[in-house]
This record gives structure tokens, C-alpha cells and sequence, in this order.
């Protein structure tokens, strides 16, 4: 292979394949440290096939966190991820929805950008996605953008940004790889890893004119070597380009689980890049304090008390996917072992006895949300906490009904509330912003909070800056 001149941008599209939540962020947070160590600068782009312009109005139940960038944007809670693992901030750039792309075509089509040519779904929306990508990496002043294409192929929704990945492929195919993050499921009754389903995703992958330079197979166990010889050959891939993902206890060990497998030298190779150092140093200290945390006898035992765990049967931990990082890095920070508990508020509407439960844990968090449903609840338990003198921490909406508790059951306003439970509570303590009333009027309310960093001065002699 001719090796690439070291200024040209690289691009490694990260694409799933048999089912969705199978890991293709943390796979690209993953790549994206495995290349810093080796001395290259990293940025990340998430491509979701949603037609909503952002994740703000979304159902955290089915989508996950919302994750807010520092530029106020509402996006999906990989790129959370990303900055976890890169060290660093994204900003707007860095994500793109369907309906964002569509957005910005139609406003350029009204604009005669296109100079009076019939705008196309082919070759104008694929345009549109490529010029953002390289637009985030120029922004990220990156040498290797990751991509990552939210669903999974074989998805019609996906499949005009699997296009743009083609054409960038196909015009510099030197610059340009493909990673397949699938399933491999071994069923109970059977008793055998099988790679069909992924097969089946692979070929779903070739129809749309790309091919795969890796496939990293994720599943409950390491794959072996028959499973790796069948990837490699139905697949089309070497045989060291099947990864193996099993399950991991904490998502920060698959750094150091891909750098066994070479996964980054291989990588760089497909790129015609070389490895300039190699020092993964710092992220095995940062490991090695977890797997301490973890294996010492100091533990927290934290009740992170809310409403959107639930969905039908299962309970959906996505949903304050950030709060719940936090808690763990700051317990390893301390060397405590975090122990969570997921507790649905509306339970203790339902029997408020249960509410005593909470005397067992060593803090409470109520983190964001919106809406009536399940905030009485809440309230109980804000009330057991302060006086229980269980530490509390109350996030967005959390610190909200914190004072709306402390109003009933402190300041004697019995009918304390918010406009937004009960908009003819007697004591409205927690109003609507005047700056918000006409988007509320108007029904606007997508990206209409006022999110992102900011400057706050704090009051000498208050007690927030205290």
C-alpha cells in the first residue's frame, strides 16, 4: 500500500449490524483514545437517522439521555461517551440528524443555492452529510474523525448516510475505513456462538456498496477461533480484523481489550498511517483505580430515584446515562465502590410506606425530567431524606421539588407547587420564565431552553458562593 501523505484527513465510519445498542459508541469512543495514544489528534461525529432536528424532544425511554454540549446543543448520549473517552468538548458540529440535514438542504434550495437545480434526496442529502463530516473534523483541527452511524444497515432510515460513507470511500479509498459492530447470539437452547445474523449484516453492508474492513463481534463471550475463521471468510475480512467484544464489567476496560488485539496499529495500517508513540499509560492508571475502587471495601450506596426507568418490563438505566458516569467517576476518584439502585418514584405514590426504604443508602439523587407523572413521589422522598439527614442532590427538576418540599413542609405553604404540576397552586414558588411564556403559548419548545456553558458570577457573602 502507498502510504498517505500524513496531512491528508482520515475517516473511520463506525456502522451496526443484527440489532442496535450493541456498542458501536463505545467502540468509537474506544478507537478514538486507542489513536490519541498512538499520537494522533481525534475527533467524533454522531449521525443520527432520526428526523428530529435534535434529541431534545425525544422520549428518554426510547432514545436514552439527552447529552448537552457546551454550545447548547441536544444531542445523543454518545457523545457523552466521546468526551468521556477523548478528553475533550464536541460542540454542534459534531452531531447531525436526519432532519438536521434535511433542514439545511431545504433552507439552500430556498436560498437558489443550488442555482435553480432540481434538489435531489441522490446526490444532494449525501453532500450535505460529507460537508458536515469534514466540516467537524476541520473545526477539531482531527487527523482521524470517527463516525458513527446510529441504527443498523439494512435500516432504510440509515441508509443515505451509509451513502455518503460510499462516496467518500470510493473517491479516496485510502482515507476511508469501515468498522461492522455486531451480534454474535448464542442461544440458551442451542449452546453455540452463531455468526449467520452477522453474515446476513455483512452482505446488508455490501449492498450498499461498502465493504467492511472490520467486524467487531460483540457478544456474552470471547469469540473463538472457528467463529473467527467464519467471519473472516463470509465476511471478507482477515482474520485478525474480527475482533472479539465480549461483555466487560466496566465499558473503560475495552480500550486495553482492543489494544491487545492490535486493534489500532491494524487500523492505522488500513489508514497508510504510522504509529507515531505508543502510550496508553494514563488510561491504565485510570483503570487500574477502578478495578481498586471495585475490588476494595469501601462502598456507596447511592438511590437514584426518578421516572423514566421504565419500559414495559425492562428498566432503561440510558435514561441519566451522564448523572450515572459521574457518580462513578467520582466514587473511583475516592476509591468507593458505587452501588446504584434504580427507584421509580411512583411507587411510593402508590404505597407511601415504602418510602422508609430509602434510610438504607448513603446519598439520593433526583435527576431532570418534566411533567406531573410520578413527582409526589419524588417529593416523599426529598422529604425522607431531609429528615433523615440522608445527603441529597438534586438535579434540574430535582432541585425544583427540593424546594417545593422544603416550602410545604418548612416554610408552612401547604400548597407549594409548580406552575408546570399545578398551574392554580395557591403558592407558586417555581414559575415559568417571563422569557419562556410566548414559546409556551405558541407551543414552540424544542431548542427553546437556554442550555450549554455559560458565564454565572456568583455574589460575594451567598451561599452559592459559599
Amino acid at each position: 500500500m502507498i502510504m498517505a501523505k500524513k496531512t491528508d484527513p482520515k475517516f473511520v465510519f463506525i456502522v451496526g449490524g443484527v440489532m442496535s445498542s450493541v456498542g458501536k459508541g463505545i467502540t468509537a469512543a474506544s478507537l478514538g483514545r486507542i489513536l490519541q495514544s498512538k499520537g494522533y489528534s481525534v475527533t467524533a461525529v454522531k449521525a443520527d437517522p432520526y428526523v428530529n432536528l435534535d434529541a431534545g424532544t425525544m422520549n428518554p425511554t426510547e432514545h436514552g439521555e439527552v447529552f448537552v454540549t457546551d454550545d447548547g446543543d441536544e444531542t445523543d448520549q454518545d457523545m457523552g461517551n466521546y468526551e468521556r473517552f477523548l478528553g475533550t468538548d464536541l460542540n454542534s458540529e459534531n452531531y447531525m440528524t436526519t432532519g438536521r440535514v434535511y433542514e439545511t438542504v431545504i433552507h439552500r434550495e430556498r436560498n437558489l443555492e443550488y442555482k435553480g437545480k432540481c434538489v435531489q434526496v441522490v446526490p444532494h442529502i449525501p453532500e450535505e452529510i460529507i460537508r458536515r463530516i469534514k466540516n467537524a473534523a476541520r473545526i477539531n483541527k482531527a487527523e482521524v474523525t470517527i463516525v458513527e452511524i446510529g441504527g443498523t444497515v439494512g435500516e432504510y432510515e440509515n441508509i443515505l448516510f451509509l451513502e455518503a460513507a460510499r462516496e467518500m470511500k470510493l473517491k479516496n479509498p485510502d482515507d476511508v475505513a469501515v468498522m461492522l459492530v455486531s451480534y454474535l447470539p448464542i442461544p440458551g437452547t442451542v449452546g453455540e456462538m452463531k455468526t449467520k445474523p452477522t453474515q446476513h449484516a455483512s452482505r446488508a453492508l455490501n449492498s450498499t456498496g461498502l465493504q467492511a474492513d472490520f467486524v467487531v463481534c460483540r457478544s456474552e463471550r470471547p469469540i473463538d477461533k472457528p467463529r473467527r475463521q467464519k467471519i473472516s471468510a463470509f465476511c471478507s475480512v482477515p482474520p485478525s480484523h474480527a475482533i472479539s467484544a465480549p461483555d466487560v464489567d466496566s465499558i473503560y476496560e475495552i480500550p486495553m481489550l482492543f489494544e491487545k488485539q492490535k486493534v489500532g496499529e491494524l487500523l492505522l495500517g488500513v489508514l497508510g498511517l504510522k504509529t507515531k508513540k505508543n502510550d496508553l499509560s494514563e488510561w491504565k492508571r485510570f483503570t487500574s483505580k477502578i478495578t481498586k475502587a471495585k475490588s476494595g471495601s469501601k462502598k456507596l450506596k447511592i438511590a437514584v430515584v426518578g421516572k423514566y426507568f421504565g419500559t414495559g418490563e425492562y428498566t432503561l438505566a440510558d435514561s441519566y446515562v451522564s448523572v450515572i458516569e459521574a457518580i462513578k467517576h467520582a466514587c473511583w476518584h475516592q476509591g468507593y465502590r458505587p452501588e446504584l439502585t434504580w427507584v421509580d418514584s411512583e411507587q411510593y405514590e402508590e404505597s407511601p410506606k415504602k418510602v422508609r426504604e430509602l434510610r438504607r443508602y448513603d446519598g439520593i439523587i433526583v435527576p431532570g425530567g418534566f411533567g406531573t407523572r410520578g413527582i409526589e413521589g419524588i417529593i416523599m422522598a426529598i422529604k425522607e431524606a431531609r429528615e433523615r439527614d440522608i445527603p441529597y442532590f438534586g438535579l434540574c427538576y430535582g432541585m425544583q421539588l427540593a424546594c417545593i418540599e422544603t416550602a410545604r413542609n418548612v416554610a408552612g405553604l401547604k400548597n407549594a407547587n409548580t406552575v408546570e404540576v399545578n398551574k392554580k397552586a395557591a403558592d407558586q414558588i417555581i414559575i415559568v420564565n417571563p422569557n419562556q411564556q410566548e414559546n409556551i403559548t405558541k407551543n414552540r419548545y424544542g431548542g427553546t431552553m437556554r442550555l450549554g456553558a455559560y458565564d454565572c458570577n456568583l455574589v460575594k457573602g451567598t451561599k452559592a458562593q459559599e
